[in-house]
Formats: structure tokens, C-alpha cells, sequence
């Protein structure tokens, strides 16, 4: 039986055809949480295949961004990143690209929840973008000035709830829509008219029979971030709430199905990771990682389970997929994992646990506790290409994702971001 379900799987990855909400990209650009694909892959060649013990080249460093768990994003020369004012106010920062000199700044929320600060990435598509406080105000901004066009407040407007670490997600942007996730009764997801903020539709699980009581909570916001998915020939939008995993139809917002075993009880914070007509997803806390096959069943959608990885108890530095493996950190290890059967290929604690981001046959490894490292993308072995400790080390554990553009390696510690050159000479 295991040998069936690894050709089926295995038959799966290749033949299977997705699609993608791809945000503009220029040559240099990352527009967005995990980049314009939300695969946290960057297609940027010839990067450093190594470093000195010092590690790459550091070109300058930005102050002045107040307490936060963002990561940045990089659009045409311009770094947008939300940072703390006055300790207990949320704002969207723009710095120049080339020195990290500040060019504009605009408060848009307040602090909320524990580990204060802002976790939401910008989403920038083209002329505006679009970026969620902890507090679950939404905003759609002009980028080259920051004026606010239109908002919305999570609460207020759609009864928003979230767990005890406020609203992390960054909001998609899916050609003409915004879709965002307010966590609420009637509105665990919605998706708004990108121009306007005016609602297209409000998805709720409240019609999930086998929910009953339990779809308040089970739909209530996690600190996950919505993909893109087509599976079995529907497009849809695929989500990680509290109480697991969804997908609902991109047209309407109408629920298709739900996988809940990766989720567990405190925090889902992973973005899951489409496989063809399968969604992986992990979360920590003893939980782990799990491949669910998407299928059709009497005219509906519902997830199969193929294997369940425990080991791979992603808690929120993210996953990447390189030529059929899975790269991410479980809880003290860097982990490479066979997607064609969920075995292990290897494991090394490498750097620690930690946010991965890929590039150039590379995968750049930022520990929580702060150092870096570049390890190959090799299914066969563990090997370490560099590592370096970032100077001037906040007491903040290093949540922040490293982002890649442009040549160069971005990296958030609370009030500070760091620029290094990663170009090969």
C-alpha cells in the first residue's frame, strides 16, 4: 500500500498544473510576503556560493524602525516595511534602497496582542500597496507617498478574531482582489475589490455540518497567509485558520474543504505550500508536517492524507520546495524531506530553527537566535557554505524572514535593517 500511495503522489508532482496570484516583479524585486510567488524562491542567479568567516559584504544599515516581526519587501529601488512609532503605534515605512535613507513614513494602527509589534509583510502591486496592523486595520496606500486610500478595521467591520498574538497575516493581492483573512463568525476570510476596499464576498464556516458550534473557533484568524491554489481544476484560495487548513472557491468564497491534522491548538502560522493537486502544511508544538492530496468525491472537493511528517514541526520560519524536496526547520534542525513520500532525506541542526528563503541553488537559513547560513540545496547531503552572526543583535528573537533581491540580502532585527552584497565578484 505504501508503494502505491508513493506512485500516486510521485505521478501527482509532475503532471499537475497550478497557478499563481503573482504580484508585478521587476528584475530585483520581492513585492511581497515570500516573495511574488509566496514560495519564498527567488530566481536571481549568480549569488556567492560562499563566504568568509565574516560573511558577505554588508552595505549599510537602516535605524529607526521601531519594535517588529515584519519582514520587508522591495519594489523599484524602495524598501516598505511596518515598523512601531511611540511604542504602541503601527506604521508602513519606506526607505531608499541604495543607502536605507528614509523617504517616507505613514501610522496606520496600534499594537496588539503578545510580542508587540507589527508581523505583516507590504504587499506591493504597482502603484499601491496594501499591509495589515496587528491590530487588524488594513490599508491601501499610495507608494510613492504613503497617503492612505481606503481602510478597513478587521473587528469593527466583520466581527475579527484572532489568538493571542494579535493579526500576522500579509494580504493577497489576486488581479482585481485583495483576499485577507478578518477571522470572524461570518467572515473568517473575505475578499474586497483592491481599488475600493468595497466586499466582493465573506466566506464563513459556519456551513460546515460537521463543524456545528466548533466553526466559530475553528475559523477564527491563525498567522498563516492565504495562497493560491489550483486543485482538481478549481481555483481557490487556500488558507491555514486556527482549527486547520481550508480551501474555499476564489469566485464565491464557498467553503470546498478542510485538512486538519497539521494544525494544533496555540499558534498555525506556516503558510501552506501547494504540490500539484496536494497542499503540504506544518505547524510546531509537538504537531508537525502533513501532504493532503486534494480530491474529488460525489461532485466535491476533499483532502486525503498521503503522510504525515512529524519531524517537520515548522512553527514559522516557513518551507521551501526545490525539485521535489521540502527544506524547513523543525524544532532545532534543518530538515530536506522527499515530497514523492514524506520520507526524510537528511537533517543537520545547522544554524538552529529558523526562517528559510532559496535562491540560486542555496538555501539561506536566519536562526532565531541570529546567526545565518547558506546551505546547498542537496537532497543527498548537508552542506554548509557559510555562516556569519549578524552584528548589533537586538534581545528579540530574529523572526523576521531573510529576503533576497536586487543582489542582496535583507535582514529585520526590531529597530534595524541590515543590506549585505551577495553578488559573486
Amino acid at each position: 500500500m505504501r508503494s502505491m500511495m508513493r506512485v500516486v503522489v510521485g505521478v501527482m508532482l509532475l503532471v499537475s498544473a497550478s497557478v499563481r496570484a503573482d504580484l508585478p516583479a521587476g528584475p530585483g524585486d520581492w513585492p511581497g510576503w515570500r516573495g511574488a510567488a509566496r514560495d519564498n524562491v527567488s530566481k536571481e542567479s549568480g549569488l556567492q556560493k560562499s563566504w568568509p568567516k565574516e560573511g558577505p559584504t554588508l552595505l549599510w544599515k537602516a535605524k529607526g524602525l521601531g519594535s517588529g516581526y515584519s519582514t520587508p519587501s522591495i519594489a523599484k529601488g524602495v524598501v516598505f516595511v511596518i515598523g512601531t512609532e511611540k511604542k504602541d503605534t503601527e506604521a508602513v515605512i519606506a526607505l531608499n534602497a541604495k543607502d536605507g535613507s528614509q523617504i517616507w513614513s505613514t501610522p496606520f494602527g496600534k499594537t496588539a496582542g503578545g510580542y508587540p509589534g507589527p508581523r505583516s509583510t507590504p504587499t506591493v502591486d504597482g502603484q499601491t500597496l496594501y499591509a495589515i496592523s496587528s491590530n487588524g486595520i488594513l490599508i491601501a496606500a499610495k507608494t510613492a507617498s504613503g497617503e492612505i486610500l481606503w481602510q478597513k478595521d478587521f473587528k469593527k467591520e466583520f466581527g475579527g478574531r484572532h489568538g493571542s498574538w494579535a493579526f500576522a497575516e500579509s494580504p493577497l493581492v489576486d488581479g482585481d482582489v485583495l483576499v485577507c483573512t478578518p477571522g470572524g463568525e461570518t467572515a473568517s476570510m473575505v475578499a474586497l475589490n483592491k481599488k475600493s476596499g468595497e466586499v466582493i464576498w465573506k466566506s464563513s464556516l459556519g456551513e460546515v455540518s460537521d463543524l456545528g458550534k466548533k466553526a466559530k473557533s475553528y475559523g477564527s484568524a491563525g498567522y498563516s497567509s492565504i495562497i493560491v491554489a489550483n486543485l482538481q481544476g478549481v481555483k481557490q484560495y487556500v488558507q491555514f485558520l486556527h482549527g486547520g487548513v481550508i480551501g474555499v472557491n476564489a469566485k464565491t468564497g464557498q467553503f470546498l474543504w478542510r485538512y486538519d491534522h497539521p494544525a494544533n491548538g496555540t499558534a498555525n502560522i506556516s503558510t501552506p505550500i501547494q504540490v500539484g493537486d496536494a497542499i503540504f502544511a506544518a505547524s510546531g508544538y509537538g504537531t508537525g508536517g502533513g501532504l493532503a492530496k486534494i480530491v474529488k468525491k460525489d461532485g466535491k472537493l476533499e483532502a486525503e492524507e498521503a503522510y504525515f511528517v512529524k519531524e517537520m514541526q515548522n512553527h514559522h520560519g516557513g518551507m521551501v520546495v526545490v525539485n521535489g524536496f521540502l527544506y524547513g526547520t523543525g524544532n532545532g534542525a534543518l530538515l530536506c524531506v522527499d515530497l514523492t513520500n514524506g520520507k526524510i532525506a537528511w537533517q543537520n541542526k545547522s544554524v538552529g530553527k529558523g526562517a528559510v528563503t532559496y535562491a540560486d541553488g542555496h538555501i539561506y537559513l536566519r536562526s532565531e537566535r541570529g546567526p545565518v547560513g547558506l546551505v546547498e540545496a542537496n537532497p543527498k547531503e548537508y552542506k554548509e557554505t557559510g555562516r556569519f552572526d549578524q552584528p548589533e543583535r537586538s534581545n528579540a528573537s530574529a523572526w523576521a524572514h531573510p529576503v533576497i533581491a536586487g543582489g542582496h540580502l535583507y535582514l529585520r532585527d526590531q529597530d534595524q535593517l541590515f543590506c549585505y552584497d551577495i553578488k559573486a565578484k
